[in-house]
């Protein structure tokens, strides 16, 4: 332990050491290397944010947690300490400000997300049941639900007759996902639907027949679907996207395509691009039965996660729900 101490503060002396020689070599602070040699997007932000919160100066240091109003204010803070004239690198103040845009509401962006997932359902506000009401008119347009407390709700992928009691784990969040995937990519929505209630079997190798009894084999060959529930994997989606945003992982693609503050409709975004792809990929994975979820699950969200460690990546969705989508 007291080596790894020791090797952390070396490596630490080692990099104040290299950043000082290169602003003498160079007569630019690292901001200014990072903004001018390293082009827009995950690449840079990434890079400044590492350089600012690491950065000895406390001013520097809170800097990525302003609120979005003093970022202007900041940018000038940061020029005057860096003893930077803005006349003759009027470049330098745009792109630290694209900068911290991104970082401040990257931030932001998480305490939103917290919020909605930490409120929970409640039966008993109007605007909750109008949210759950217009998931069930979005997804069976042509089918009117009887009543509030139906088994119908079976049909769109809840567990029982009340929905409420599935939104425990991400709260209002599951919701709102899932009523922006049904409602700005309606088609894709209904089918993806559509496919999770009708199982597809395949065939069974002759090693499996050998394996079982007739009946058996019957069994096994109708528990070979794609078949799932549609609204307890959506709210499940949500869980991989929010573990995604609060890690971190996400940074990559919101740097990529929000040429500002992401947004609450970029994540939105994004779960409707997981929606698609985790649909695509239960597919390719084939497994036996829905038991296999966990398994396929993980597999799928390594796949994600390496993804997005190309700085270069964005989950670019080309499709209705991503019409607004800015990709810098």
């Amino acid at each position: 332990m007291l080596i790894q101490v020791c090797l952390y503060f070396y490596c630490k002396f080692l990099w104040r050491c290299l950043k000082f020689v290169m602003r003498k070599l160079t007569g630019r602070c690292e901001l200014q290397r990072i903004c001018y040699n390293t082009k827009p997007g995950a690449s840079r932000t990434m890079k400044i944010e590492t350089s600012l919160r690491d950065s000895k100066s406390k001013l520097l240091q809170t800097s990525v947690s302003v609120h979005p109003d003093a970022i202007e204010k900041t940018i000038e803070d940061i020029m005057e300490l860096k003893k930077i004239n803005p006349d003759i690198n009027p470049q330098l103040g745009i792109s630290l400000q694209a900068c911290l845009l991104q970082i401040v509401g990257y931030r932001n962006l998480i305490a939103d997300v917290e919020k909605l997932r930490r409120e929970p359902y409640d039966s008993d506000n109007p605007q909750h049941e109008e949210m759950l009401l217009k998931l069930w008119k979005f997804l069976k347009p042509n089918t009117p639900l009887e009543s509030r407390i139906s088994k119908q709700w079976c049909e769109i992928g809840f567990q029982g007759d009340d929905p409420k009691t599935d939104f425990r784990g991400m709260g209002l969040l599951g919701l709102y996902n899932l009523q922006y995937f049904a409602e700005r990519d309606a088609a894709a929505a209904q089918q993806v639907l559509s496919d999770s209630l009708h199982p597809k079997c395949r065939d069974i190798t002759k090693e499996e027949i050998s394996k079982f009894s007739k009946a058996e084999w019957e069994k096994k060959r109708m528990d070979k679907a794609i078949g799932y529930s549609f609204a307890i994997v959506g709210i499940n989606i949500t869980d991989l996207a929010y573990n995604l945003l609060v890690s971190g992982a996400l940074k990559t693609h919101f740097y990529n395509i929000a040429p500002e503050a992401p947004t609450l409709s970029h994540f939105q975004q994004t779960f409707c691009y997981l929606m698609h792809e985790f649909h695509k990929f239960w597919i390719e994975e084939d497994p036996m039965d829905i038991m296999e979820f966990n398994r396929v699950r993980e597999k799928f969200r390594k796949r994600i996660i390496k993804q997005l460690q190309n700085p270069d990546m964005a989950l670019c969705p080309h499709f209705a729900a991503s019409e607004g989508l800015i990709n810098i």
